[in-house]
């Protein structure tokens, strides 16, 4: 904390600034204590807030920009390389794309309230296609609400914070240990709920989608199962054919009596490591039946060069 403060009164606004976009950016780098403390310098300086909510909505719509047309440029790969590094990569795009399904292009105004949700949202918005003029005006409100909230903290709790800083100095290397048991204990819980996850499904057969190809040319009874999270303003354009959209949430409870009894069941997503559609197969092996896994999801198979359809057929 002592090293965030020197970095503050050395650097003022560009320490904000750089911080920000370090943070949005998808780095392990805690912007809102800087955010604090520059609404604290500006209980003495109200030109100051404002320069401080300006350098950290241009900071966080120069990061966010650059995850918005990667996401555009390379869909959800570039989402499969944030998830690698997460701890819950079985559910930070699936989370992200409900929240899109609920608010729509809201989500971007919210998203940086959201844990794990901040660095997704922009690349998901460009992985989906959301028109750039909606995604600048929709982030744009975000940042600033974001930014500003952060700051007007700091403005209404200076007194607070700065007791707060003399009291983390006097503990020193105790407050340190305290807030790494505290980090350490959620991280190995996220881990541990990672690897059981794991190992529900690393039983689970997969499909390869020639082999998948192959079996709706010659006509084999299949019932395949579209889970990805349908969207407001962002539909799904496209599915595999004769796929049926089933939200994921709704897998354990809709009526399967009408799939024929000798059907193979597909399932798929658009997620990294097939994260949704293995949870899929796994809730419907519970019901008692025998589903496969589709290698890749619709990513995959597109890249092998096979058709899709329209999804409202």
């Amino acid at each position: 904390m002592e090293d965030i403060v020197s970095l503050f009164a050395q650097y003022g606004l560009l320490a904000v600034f750089v911080c920000v976009l370090v943070e949005q950016l998808g780095a392990p780098v805690p912007a809102l204590p800087f955010l604090l403390l520059a609404g604290g310098a500006a209980a003495s300086d109200g030109v100051f807030a404002m320069q401080a909510v300006a350098v950290a909505t241009l900071a966080s719509m120069i990061a966010d920009s650059l995850w918005f047309f990667a996401g555009r440029r390379f869909g959800h790969r570039v989402l499969a390389l944030l998830c690698r590094i997460s701890i819950s990569p079985d559910s930070c795009v699936r989370q992200s794309e409900l929240s899109f399904a609920r608010r729509g292009v809201a989500t971007l105004v919210v998203a940086k309230f959201v844990p794990g949700l901040s660095t997704l949202a922009p690349p998901l918005a460009g992985a989906l296609g959301m028109r750039t003029v909606s995604f600048a005006v929709f982030n744009l409100a975000g940042s600033i609400l974001w930014a500003g909230s952060g700051i007007a903290g700091g403005l209404f709790f200076h007194n607070q914070i700065e007791s707060l800083l003399k009291n983390l100095s006097d503990l020193g290397s105790t407050a340190v240990a305290i807030v790494a048991g505290f980090l350490g204990a959620y991280i190995a819980g996220r881990i541990w709920r990672r690897w059981r996850v794991a190992r529900l499904v690393a039983n689970l057969p997969m499909v390869q989608p020639d082999e998948l190809a192959d079996l709706i040319a010659k006509g084999e009874d299949l019932v395949i199962v579209d889970v990805r999270a349908s969207l407001n303003q962002l539909s799904l354009d496209e599915r595999i054919p004769g796929a049926r959209h089933i939200e994921l949430a709704s897998i354990e409870t809709i009526s399967i009596d009408g799939w024929p009894q000798k059907a193979k069941i597909i399932t798929y997503c658009s997620c990294p490591n097939d994260a949704s559609a293995l949870k899929a197969a796994y809730l419907l092996t519970k019901r008692g039946l025998v589903v496969s896994v589709l290698n890749g999801g619709i990513e995959g198979w597109a890249d092998a060069g096979h058709p899709m359809e329209a999804a409202g057929i």
